[in-house]
């Protein structure tokens, strides 16, 4: 079964009937944020330095796992930070949400289970990222706020953006939404500040390195080196906007992957995992927070070790520091 956007890779004969309405979404991208930038849409500037980690195309870029490292370096050099997502398959009744380690990922969404889990900071999602930040201001002290995607939600006030792109999948065909996989045209890129290509990438380009760490039990917290694993028949079970990268990193530390593949943020229940054997199961974190009910202790997810351009981080920093000093820009 073709997934969704599979002609968006290259020229297809489904995306040129559909370039007529790629064309109108160019058009309506460039009213919409027009709007935004003469006021006739309102703009929420918080009382604090916001950056927006975000990207041009839909399904995963490696986002957040940047932000995750981005809040936890932020802790280490004095600061406290908080998260603004949108809370993507969280089914709340109302929204803002304010996010612990321990909430219900089927409230908020799995990425912001994550991320509350793996940094401590306090998280607020909401499918409006101006009341996510409102909010989390209201019972968070921050004194930076990191929207992990939200570069085209213009109703949030930015002072830095830094746009993550696949190094593998890049504009895929350079087309916007629903003839191509681009949200915004690539010549947004000239008005960010940072542009970080994860994996594949040149030497003028900065890089994002996503490696594999350790695996840790969903049921006993125990932590197992991924070499342990090497050569032994497993089961890969994620559900990623990308997945071949998370199935490419397991099979090239030598695991005989059997791979059970799901759409991303899919809503798992113990009848996906009818294996019939005790063989070890491995996902992500993200598909660790909505499993963890029903896992078994041969249940493990990998941990991510993120490796960000040095000179990019000490920029950002740099960045926000004279943000704070002079204040803030507009979006």
């Amino acid at each position: 079964m073709k997934s969704p956007g599979y002609f968006w890779k290259k020229w297809h004969p489904v995306a040129l009937l559909l370039f007529p309405l790629s064309l109108l979404m160019r058009l309506l991208v460039f009213l919409r944020r027009l709007a935004y930038r003469v006021r006739l849409l309102p703009v929420y500037h918080s009382r604090v330095p916001v950056i927006v980690v975000g990207n041009l195309t839909v399904g995963g870029t490696g986002k957040t796992p940047l932000v995750i490292w981005l809040c936890n370096h932020l802790v280490s050099q004095g600061y406290t930070p908080g998260v603004v997502l949108r809370g993507y398959g969280g089914k709340a009744a109302s929204w803002p949400q304010q996010v612990r380690a321990d909430s219900d990922p089927q409230d908020v969404g799995d990425e912001a289970v994550v991320i509350a889990e793996q940094t401590g900071c306090p998280v607020c999602a909401s499918p409006s990222r101006a009341d996510a930040a409102r909010a989390l201001l209201e019972h968070a002290d921050c004194d930076v706020i990191i929207s992990d995607d939200g570069l085209q939600h213009y109703a949030l006030g930015r002072d830095i953006e830094v746009v993550v792109i696949d190094g593998e999948r890049r504009f895929g065909n350079g087309m916007l939404l629903p003839a191509g996989p681009l949200r915004e045209s690539p010549r947004r890129l000239r008005q960010v500040d940072f542009v970080i290509v994860n994996g594949h990438c040149s030497e003028a380009e900065q890089c994002l390195r996503l490696e594999p760490g350790p695996l840790v039990n969903l049921v006993t917290g125990e932590t197992r080196p991924l070499e342990n694993f090497k050569g032994q028949p497993v089961h890969l079970v994620t559900g990623l906007g990308n997945p071949r990268r998370f199935v490419d990193m397991l099979r090239h530390a030598g695991l005989d992957a059997d791979e059970q593949l799901f759409p991303d943020h899919h809503d798992y229940t113990p009848d996906d995992f009818g294996f019939g054997d005790d063989l070890p199961v491995i996902m992500t974190a993200k598909d660790a927070v909505k499993i963890r009910p029903f896992a078994d202790r041969h249940y493990w997810y990998l941990r991510l070790e993120v490796r960000p351009p040095v000179d990019v981080i000490d920029q950002i920093l740099n960045a926000l520091r004279t943000r704070q000093n002079n204040g803030q820009k507009t979006a």
